[in-house]
């Protein structure tokens, strides 16, 4: 029944009541941990999409649960202070730049009480503490056109016209856009090379439900030092017709360093299937990450490096590479800062993908090594060492919770400070258990995820670790995602 609709009565015993489709006015109070506009009637919340705090709007009940509705947004009546006008007409279909409609420092506020919210509620951290440990978050100095990679769906229109853009927030339908804010300006031309070329000779996109047509998607990487770009054509096939009349037209696109055919003929949603296969130029591309000084990141500016400071990596298409290069500085850079190097030490770098971190601790660490889970992962990361002739590091494939435990229990292995990057769900149990056994005199924790952040944090603490610094850093602006790096000190006994 609640699916339906939902019953309220105010003070003077009024009823109120909320059906789907019904019209009404709400102000927007707050904002939700996705981004969502949250405003009250006599005590009866909504949640709307595309409103940001500050709105006044007149919203359309989509779903009505008790106590609370999901609304869409239909007419801004007053807008908010902080409300600015889109760069992308698509932002509401598309849903990947969810809060792109709000001001740039407000989004920075958004993402700072963020963290702070969940080091409160669930790790259980004081506000005072808080307030104490946090730093001010680092925020970009142009919030768009900042993605060094993009990987764009491939189908086709109600004309039978092939197209290329991005999914509309959790359905499979294509919104056409080749001129993503967030990418490079290469993208663009690229995409329309490769629609002009579908076209010419006829190549039908992969449809998902009858598992047949060709091209699935197109990743586009690119070196924001180098300059490099990679373009990986992803297939539901073993090749690619008229395939020198493609390359003939796209390595003519500046910068255009590798080519690939990436094959995927398995009925799922991962994007990428396992065989890559150069068509063109070279296996890989190379960027560079420089070390930036706290001076620098705290200006909020960039400053020329020389190159003596910078780690060369090789990417190739299956590489996981920090999407926001500029901002990757500023968060290794505060990632190192907070180990507290003095060139004595040994480090672990915990789910250390092609070894970013591990390479940045290196220049400063007696000792590095670094595990991962990713085979190719690992060969990356040993490749990049050796790119950098940086011999004070070793790699380790495997699960970190697995790994770990092994070496210190069989080799006795130890750590003064333990670096860790694990994906969004955090670290796993087993991995934190062996961190405190193994009594790091520091814990650097680098996340994508606050919430799951803040619950490993409570355990560290409630097992001898007191929590000293923390910093948001914004990689993804426009949307509702943060990166936190914090330092834990181990408690003198």
């Amino acid at each position: 029944m609640w699916e339906e609709w939902w019953i309220v009565y105010d003070y003077w015993g009024i009823k109120l009541e909320y059906r789907k489709d019904d019209v009404v006015t709400v102000e927007i109070q707050d904002m939700g941990m996705d981004g969502e506009g949250i405003g009250k009637i006599d005590g009866f919340t909504f949640f709307v999409k595309d409103a940001v705090i500050g709105d006044k709007a007149e919203v359309k009940v989509m779903k009505v649960k008790k106590g609370y509705a999901y609304a869409r947004l239909m007419n801004i009546m007053v807008p908010s202070p902080n409300r600015r006008e889109p760069k992308c007409m698509y932002h509401r279909q598309c849903g990947g730049c969810q809060i792109q409609a709000l001001d740039y420092k407000a989004q920075l506020a958004f993402k700072e009480n963020k963290v702070k919210n969940n080091l409160n509620r669930i790790g259980g951290f004081s506000k005072e503490l808080i307030e104490q440990v946090m730093e001010p978050i680092v925020g970009m100095e142009e919030p768009f056109y900042y993605r060094n990679k993009a990987q764009f769906p491939i189908g086709m229109d109600k004309n039978g016209e092939p197209v290329a853009g991005f999914y509309a927030g959790r359905t499979h339908s294509i919104i056409p856009n080749t001129d993503c804010a967030l990418g490079v300006k290469e993208n663009k031309i690229i995409l329309e090379i490769l629609l002009d070329y579908m076209k010419k000779y006829k190549i039908t996109p992969y449809n998902e439900v009858t598992g047949k047509g060709l091209i699935r998607h197109i990743l586009i990487r690119k070196g924001f030092t180098s300059g490099e770009i990679m373009v990986c054509v992803i297939i539901n096939g073993e090749k690619l017709p008229q395939e020198d009349k493609l390359v003939e037209v796209l390595k003519k696109v500046r910068g255009m360093t590798s080519i690939f055919i990436n094959i995927n003929k398995e009925n799922t949603n991962v994007i990428m299937g396992k065989i890559c296969r150069t068509i063109w130029g070279q296996d890989t591309i190379s960027d560079v990450i420089h070390m930036r000084s706290i001076e620098s990141i705290n200006a909020g500016k960039a400053v020329e490096l020389s190159d003596d400071n910078g780690i060369t990596f090789a990417i190739s298409p299956l590489s996981f590479y920090q999407v926001n290069p500029v901002q990757t500085e500023k968060l290794y850079s505060l990632a190192l800062d907070y180990a507290g190097l003095t060139g004595t030490e040994t480090v672990w770098d915990l789910y250390c993908g092609i070894g970013t971190i591990s390479l940045f601790m290196a220049k400063r660490a007696r000792q590095v090594y670094g595990i991962e889970i990713v085979e190719q992962a690992i060969v990356d990361a040993r490749e990049n060492a050796r790119r950098n002739h940086i011999e004070n590091v070793q790699f380790y494939v495997g699960k970190a919770e697995e790994v770990l435990p092994r070496l210190y229990e069989k080799e006795g292995i130890y750590a003064d400070v333990i670096c860790v990057d694990p994906p969004r769900k955090g670290c796993d149990a087993a991995c934190l258990e062996t961190i405190v056994k193994m009594t790091p005199k520091r814990i650097v924790y680098v996340s994508c995820d606050s919430a799951t952040l803040a619950r490993d944090l409570k355990y560290l603490c409630a097992n001898g670790y007191e929590l000293r610094r923390v910093r948001a850093v914004d990689l993804f602006a426009q949307t509702v995602h943060v990166e936190v790096v914090i330092m834990m000190q181990l408690v003198e006994k």
